[in-house]
């Protein structure tokens, strides 16, 4: 019997295919994974709806770094989460604080009302609020959120296990907390066995080589500091099977 379901968190729509082919049940779809996922293009939400059956949940956010928005990044992110809408997706993902460590409660609830009537997951900004209990506890009072996606606060889940299990408890099933950060295919039977919940995130990844056959060693799209140009991330379809014919 199956223990517990995957969301496979992606950013290309080869991954989204694989993702579902091998038994995963939803996918968080992003761009630039390296910067802890931003709002993917439009394009791409819409070939990857047409390509696969499972829920799709898009990122909501406008950019890398700290989860406190400017004004216009806030429009941004209403324009972006209407997209989501009009093109049919299941959920958005999104989350925003205020500059104490705080859940911004008002924000997030006009994100909610807008979303209506996708599902709402709050992404890892979680992770960066002052007190993790108060921000549950905001979040729940929101209405309108299924989950939080948490690390526990910590780098990986297994570091976060036991504030999760705290947050697990305390939820009391008002709200399903998603443990993600660091979920492999060796750890992850491990981790289900400590928190005992029904779905767990992880990208399940590896790198797949360019097939450019030219190569220009001294000039950079981006910063020299940053992912490998020539390499795509992509979702490893056998992990996520080997994950759930092992659990």
């Amino acid at each position: 019997m199956q223990k517990f379901n995957l969301e496979i968190c992606l950013e290309n729509v080869e991954s989204a295919v694989a993702a579902e082919k091998n038994g995963a049940i939803r996918v968080e779809l992003c761009a630039n994974l390296l910067e802890g996922g931003t709002t993917p293009s439009k394009g791409l939400i819409s070939v990857c709806k047409s390509k696969v059956n499972i829920p799709i949940h898009v990122m909501i956010r406008p950019r890398g770094g700290d989860f406190l928005y400017s004004s216009i990044e806030f429009e941004i992110m209403k324009e972006d989460i209407m997209v989501c809408k009009d093109l049919g997706v299941a959920g958005v993902v999104f989350g925003v604080l205020l500059p104490d460590g705080n859940v911004d409660v008002a924000r997030c609830k006009e994100l909610v009302e807008i979303a209506k009537p996708l599902n709402v997951t709050f992404h890892r900004a979680f992770d960066m609020t002052k007190d993790p209990f108060k921000a549950m506890e905001d979040i729940i009072s929101i209405g309108g959120v299924q989950r939080i996606l948490t690390s526990g606060q910590e780098p990986s889940v297994l570091e976060g296990v036991p504030l999760l299990k705290q947050l697990i408890t305390q939820a009391n099933k008002r709200i399903r907390i998603l443990p993600g950060a660091g979920i492999t295919v060796r750890n992850i039977n491990r981790i289900y066995n400590e928190l005992l919940v029904d779905e767990l995130h992880l990208t399940a990844s590896c790198e797949l080589e360019s097939s450019m056959v030219y190569r220009n060693p001294h000039v950079y799209m981006g910063f020299s500091l940053s992912s490998p140009e020539y390499s795509l991330k992509m979702t490893d379809g056998q992990k996520v099977k080997n994950i759930l014919q092992n659990q």
